[in-house]
């Protein structure tokens, strides 16, 4: 297997981009993450992004925000109606054919069009969960119900992973909720969908990320201190929820399992969360302890972007690595209701 490294990353998250379309935010983030580390689109031999065409509201919406990575001449360039960390897993496959040696990924959306609670309900099992049209809020709720009454959480524990959330995201200059609560004043709050509150909910935000990966040598010219991924893997627990534990993730464990997570100590974890009970759960499945850091930016519950969110987490991930203040890290990406489908990287720094 080849070594291949988080070398660069940039990111943009706001509660809503109002004057500018995706092209117009993504452009400076494509541009600039190849200017940090002094390469142009002639050096990426190949293109990857994970965007939503529903979330958009438009068929085929990542082919304008394709013109602004400079395709002319041709470049080669794939796109996954996915989150922007599944573009990575299949750069990252493609570079171990050895064909290229860096590649460009990005994701990104803007969720303050529409109500992406509703939206997210179109990914539900098609005939007998869709019909009754719950949203991405009130199957989360049933999850938690599930977590509390079977006592393997309270509304305490969920409250304090809030409230750390909170504290985190008020370092993270691409969090949208940084104010500080309490434990007490979260527990105080109003359910808004029983027994979820405000604070146990995903921060939605527009925006992106764009990253860099490049192999062996490569990322050593490139960066000083190259995230490299030692392991990544994704597995799927089935659609239809009447037929798996929601209390817990059967695909984030073996995921984890095959990606190296437990086999020496992670300094810090930025899991997609975007719930407190997901938090929770993953916790629980990756078999972190508490001498790992859990989400030191904030994570989705700080700034949640749709389709762009797991590709954040890689790029805190790598970042903290790059900057020394970490030698090995895990990230998560997510997708479906009740964390259906889980991406876990591992990435150590040398």
């Amino acid at each position: 297997m080849r070594d291949i490294a988080v070398v660069a990353s940039m990111q943009r998250q706001e509660k809503s981009i109002d004057n500018e379309s995706e092209v117009e935010y993504m452009v400076p983030l494509m541009h600039g993450v190849k200017e940090s580390i002094g390469i142009t689109q002639a050096d990426v031999g190949f293109t990857c992004s994970g965007s939503s065409d529903f979330i958009a509201g438009q068929a085929f919406s990542f082919v304008m925000t394709v013109d602004g990575a400079n395709p002319v001449p041709p470049i080669s360039e794939s796109h996954v109606e996915m989150d922007g960390a599944w573009a990575l897993y299949e750069a990252w496959v493609k570079m171990q054919t050895g064909e290229i040696d860096i590649a460009l990924i990005y994701g990104y959306s803007k969720s303050s069009g529409g109500s992406l609670r509703d939206v997210l309900a179109t990914q539900m099992e098609p005939f007998y969960v869709a019909p009754l049209w719950p949203d991405a809020f009130a199957i989360e709720a049933l999850a938690a119900r599930q977590l509390i009454e079977s006592g393997k959480v309270s509304l305490e524990q969920l409250a304090e992973i809030a409230s750390r959330s909170r504290d985190h995201a008020a370092t993270n200059p691409n969090a949208v909720r940084t104010t500080a609560k309490s434990v007490a004043d979260i527990m105080a709050e109003a359910p808004l969908m029983d027994p979820l509150r405000p604070s146990d909910i995903p921060a939605s935000a527009d925006g992106g990320c764009a990253l860099i990966l490049a192999a062996g040598d490569r990322a050593k010219d490139l960066c000083e201190r190259p995230a490299w991924i030692r392991g990544i893997d994704h597995r799927t627990d089935a659609h239809t929820l009447g037929v798996r534990d929601l209390t817990t993730s059967m695909s984030a464990r073996i995921a984890g399992e095959k990606a190296g997570v437990g086999n020496d100590k992670v300094d810090f974890a930025e899991l997609y969360a975007p719930f407190t009970t997901s938090e929770f759960i993953l916790t629980e499945a990756l078999g972190l302890g508490e001498d790992t850091v859990i989400n030191p930016s904030g994570g989705t519950l700080g700034a949640h972007t749709m389709m762009a969110s797991g590709l954040i987490r890689i790029a805190e991930a790598a970042q903290r690595i790059t900057n020394g203040d970490g030698d090995r890290a895990v990230a998560t990406a997510g997708s479906g209701p009740n964390l259906q489908q889980n991406l876990v990287c591992v990435l150590e720094g040398e």
